[in-house]
């Protein structure tokens, strides 16, 4: 089957290779050294500043989400939270339970965070915010320069969930202020689902250790201590750590960051101009869309976009992306990361058009 979703995608043939060979033992100086230079590497691709370091938890984007929210925030913050769709709203959960004081701005699906809506915020005390680089659910990238700089002005703490948009979208946390970023192994970086990365830099580290977290597997301040020594507190996905060094090697040496979102781009493109004579609405506008995914509806009467999901996979042997809640029957997504090919690409729009065809979109 071909995959077109968000994650898991599809994989190198240097990672499934590195996926056949025995799991090794990892308390040894050989792996420590390895993870290190995981962490230069990933701190070199996020732009980092300076003394950043990143912690490698075995568990799910959604994982370090929680043990940021947990970790960087307390009952004496007061956050801005922007929801402007699934994830976005994931946020808004975490706030809640871990009894966070935030104040949530809500967006419509498909539409971006503008200046003015986020400038309505400026001065009213805020310590922190927290958003996606790109909404996974809608297509929409955000304006992280702006927010950025809204944030350095209001001496905010920043935390950006980058899981889909790293490695696709222009980021950079000293660019953009950001204090704390997060991405996951089963999205642009190809390797199976089991690990997040966050990357923190010094005020994300020293409000990790103010905050006391009481929680054994979510105490960032045990990950930063073994880190040094190039170790995790717990038993990290070790194939997945072995999968991530060749990965950030191999893209180091085929031109970097740069080079990786030059790639998403021009595979979204190249989609995007494929697709133009369908019954097919990009769901938000293109100024605004990320290069990681994008959201469509079906413009022709009756059609339902999970049906839509469901033919392809069924009949075509295709996965595309679904979405959930109120866009379940009106948008399905197509990602544009991982290992695919213009040719794969040419396979997807051919069945597109046999829908068509077929009077089924």
């Amino acid at each position: 089957m071909m995959n077109f979703t968000i994650g898991p995608v599809q994989m190198d043939d240097e990672t499934l290779e590195i996926g056949k060979q025995q799991i090794p033992y990892f308390r040894t100086p050989e792996f420590s050294a390895l993870m290190k230079e995981n962490e230069a590497i990933l701190c070199r691709l996020f732009d980092a500043p300076e003394g950043a370091r990143v912690v490698f938890m075995t568990g799910s984007g959604t994982a370090s989400m929680e043990g940021g929210v947990m970790n960087f925030f307390s009952s004496g913050d007061n956050v801005l939270v922007v929801n402007g769709g699934s994830f976005g709203h994931r946020f808004v959960q975490l706030c809640e339970i871990h009894q966070i004081p935030f104040t949530e701005i809500k967006l419509d699906y498909g539409k971006p965070l503008t200046k003015e809506l986020l400038y309505q915020f400026d001065n009213k005390g805020y310590t922190g915010m927290m958003l996606q680089l790109c909404e996974t659910s809608t297509g929409v990238l955000y304006n992280m320069e702006m927010i950025g700089d809204f944030c350095a002005k209001n001496d905010m703490f920043l935390f950006v969930d980058a899981v889909s948009g790293f490695m696709a979208d222009e980021f950079s946390m000293k660019k953009m202020h950001v204090n704390a970023a997060i991405t996951g192994s089963q999205k642009a970086l190809s390797l199976p689902p089991s690990m997040s990365f966050t990357v923190l830099d010094s005020k994300a580290q020293k409000r990790c250790a103010e905050n006391k977290v009481r929680s054994m597997y979510f105490d960032y301040c045990d990950y930063l201590k073994n880190g040094e020594r190039g170790q995790t507190p717990f038993t990290p996905a070790v194939s997945t750590i072995i999968m991530l060094n060749e990965k950030l090697r191999r893209l180091e040496k085929s031109g970097g960051i740069r080079v990786a979102n030059k790639t998403a781009k021009e595979r979204a493109e190249y989609f995007r101009a494929k697709i133009k004579h369908l019954p097919l609405k990009l769901f938000s506008a293109l100024e605004d869309s990320s290069n990681c995914v994008t959201a469509l509806m079906p413009t022709t009467k009756g059609v339902n976009a999970h049906r839509i999901f469901e033919i392809i996979k069924d009949e075509y042997g295709i996965w595309i992306c679904p979405n959930g809640g109120d866009m379940a029957e009106k948008v399905f997504r197509v990602g544009h990361i991982g290992n695919i090919s213009n040719a794969e690409i040419d396979r997807l729009v051919e069945v597109f058009e046999d829908l068509v065809k077929r009077k089924l979109l």
